[in-house]
C-alpha cells in the first residue's frame, strides 16, 4: 500500500499503529498504540450525546485524527480501529442495537466510520472490550479462561474464554449484572427483580446507605457529606468503611456477599482460572474482595474455587481503551 499524506497529521510511518476507542455516555477516550499494544497517545473528549448521532460520530472521527497526530503519525499509518460501545451490539453487522446513555438505537457505527475513514473498524460491547484489556495487559495476564466483572453505575461483564471474547450466539453473552441473586429482590432497570446490578452496583450501595441514615442508624456518613444525605455515594460508603464505620462496613460486606454469590455461579458454570473485578466500586479493594471471596468460597464447587484467582482489575479507567486497542490488533 502506498504512503498517503493528509494535512493535519504528522509524518507517515506506514501502517505502524492501531486506534482504540472507548465510547461512553460522558466521554470518548481514544488511544493510538503500536502493534505490540503499547499506548503512544490518548485523547479524551466529551461525548455530549444530546447533540445527536452525527455529532458524536464527528467527535469520534476527530479523536482518531488527534490521537494519530499526537503519536506523530498520519491516517495512512493506521492499520485498524477497535471500538467498545455500551449496550447490546451486533458485532457482525457492526451495529449498536441500543445504548441508552448514548440515546442510540440501531446505529451502524462500523459502516459509518469505515465510510468516513476508509479503515477497518471492529466493534464489541464495552465490558467485553475492557475484559479483553485486562486479559492481555492487566490482572488477567497468564490466564486461559477469565471472567471480568465491572461494578460501577451498573454491573457488566466480559467472558474471555480460550483467549477470545465469548459473545454468545447473538452477541449478548456476559450480562452478569442480570443474574437473579434474590428471588423477590429490588426491581432492576432491566425489568427483572433481584438482579446483581440492582443489589450491588454503586447506586444500590448508595440507596442502602441513605436509607439507613434516614432511619437514624449510627454512622459517620451523614457528617462526611455535611448532612446532605442525597450526596452519599458508594465512594462515601467505601471511605466510611475504611475509616472503621460499622454500618458502612456492613453495607460493603453485604455487597461483597451478593457479588460472591454471582461469582460462585459463574465459577460453577465456566470454571475460569481468574475472575477480575473492575469498575469504580472495585476501588474499595480488599474491603469488598474479602467478603466476596468468602461468599464465593461457600457456594462454588470446592475444587473449582481452590484454583481460581479473584483479584482487583489493574488497568483502572484505561481498561476500555486498552481493550479496544487489543480488539483492533486482533482484527489485523
Amino acid at each position: 500500500m502506498g504512503i498517503r499524506q493528509e494535512r493535519g497529521f504528522g509524518s507517515a510511518m506506514g501502517e505502524s499503529l492501531v486506534i482504540g476507542i472507548d465510547l461512553g455516555g460522558t466521554k470518548v477516550a481514544t488511544a493510538a498504540a503500536d502493534l505490540e499494544g503499547s499506548l503512544l497517545s490518548k485523547v479524551i473528549k466529551p461525548t455530549c450525546p444530546e447533540r445527536g448521532v452525527d455529532a458524536v460520530i464527528d467527535t469520534v472521527v476527530d479523536s482518531v485524527k488527534e490521537a494519530a497526530a499526537s503519536a506523530g503519525a498520519s491516517k495512512a499509518d493506521i492499520k485498524s480501529i477497535g471500538i467498545g460501545s455500551p449496550g447490546p451490539i451486533d458485532p457482525e453487522a457492526g451495529t449498536v442495537i441500543f445504548a441508552p446513555n448514548l440515546m442510540w438505537h440501531n446505529v451502524p457505527i462500523v459502516h459509518i466510520l469505515e465510510g468516513i475513514l476508509d479503515l477497518p473498524v471492529y466493534l464489541e460491547n464495552d465490558a467485553n472490550v475492557a475484559g479483553l484489556g485486562e486479559y492481555r495487559f492487566g490482572a488477567g495476564r497468564d490466564s486461559k479462561n477469565m471472567i471480568y466483572i465491572t461494578v460501577s453505575t451498573g454491573v457488566g461483564g466480559g467472558l474471555i474464554l480460550d483467549g477470545k471474547i465469548h459473545a454468545g450466539s447473538f452477541g449478548m453473552a456476559g450480562e452478569v449484572g442480570h443474574m437473579t441473586i434474590v428471588n423477590d429482590g429490588p426491581l432492576c432497570g432491566c425489568g427483572n427483580q433481584g438482579c446483581l446490578e440492582a443489589l450491588a452496583a454503586g447506586p444500590a450501595i448508595a440507596r442502602k446507605a441513605r436509607a439507613c441514615v434516614l432511619h437514624g442508624e449510627e454512622t459517620i456518613m451523614a457528617d462526611m457529606v455535611s448532612g446532605r444525605i442525597e450526596e452519599i455515594t458508594s465512594k462515601t460508603v467505601g471511605e466510611a468503611a475504611l475509616a472503621g464505620d460499622i454500618l458502612a462496613k456492613e453495607i460493603v460486606d453485604k455487597t461483597g456477599e451478593y457479588l460472591g454469590i454471582g461469582v460462585a455461579n459463574l465459577i460453577n458454570v465456566i470454571n475460569p482460572d481468574a475472575v477480575v473485578i473492575g469498575g469504580g466500586v472495585s476501588n474499595m479493594g480488599e474491603l469488598l474482595l474479602v467478603p466476596l471471596r468468602r461468599a464465593a468460597g461457600r457456594r462454588a464447587i470446592k475444587a473449582a474455587f481452590e484454583k481460581v484467582r479473584i483479584v482487583k482489575a489493574e488497568l483502572g479507567s484505561d481498561a476500555g481503551v486498552v481493550g479496544a486497542v487489543c480488539l483492533a490488533l486482533g482484527g489485523v
